[in-house]
């Protein structure tokens, strides 16, 4: 096989679309323990008399990671619903699809039918391969919809609480 079939964006793109994925989530995390860091420094100085500011700075903390998780299932369901469950339907159909081919080609008893069997059975196998790839790209893409209100979030706050010196 030529070096262009793997390299072809439909074979390469899941590659990068994991990355980004990967990227935002470290991102993310760094974020997050910033935050985290700055709000517990807070409530340590606070102690058991809070002042308005703080009892609001921790009641914002709940409503907010409520509203991430809101609406990161809400994107995750929407991206599930709209590519993943046809990829899997398509998956099958083409799985079942090279399990008759490679039937076929089994069962073949000239040396045409071994060679229309075999050019179907690749065919099926270069589909499958295609639309397994589509299914990974497809994964991403929900990871993707799902970190990004939560990416959001985190960034906004450690920005927000970081103040004037960031």
């Amino acid at each position: 096989m030529s070096t262009a079939f793997f390299s072809s964006s439909r074979f390469f793109n899941p590659f990068m679309l994991w990355a980004d994925v990967a990227f935002k989530t470290q991102e993310m995390l760094l974020y997050s323990s910033f935050v985290i860091q700055l709000r517990t420094e807070r409530m340590a100085r606070a102690g058991l008399a809070p002042s308005e500011a703080d009892l609001a700075e921790m009641q914002l903390m709940g409503h907010e990671k409520l509203a991430a998780a809101t609406e990161s299932g809400a994107a995750i369901a929407n991206q599930l619903h709209s590519t993943q469950f046809a990829l899997v339907h398509r998956a099958v159909r083409q799985w079942l699809g090279g399990a008759v081919a490679m039937a076929s080609l089994a069962t073949s008893t000239t040396p045409a039918q071994i060679s229309t069997h075999g050019r179907a059975l690749v065919g099926a196998a270069t589909r499958s391969a295609a639309t397994l790839s589509q299914l990974s790209s497809a994964g991403a893409r929900i990871a993707q919809r799902g970190l990004k209100p939560i990416h959001a979030k985190a960034s906004a706050n450690a920005q927000r609480l970081a103040g004037p010196q960031a």
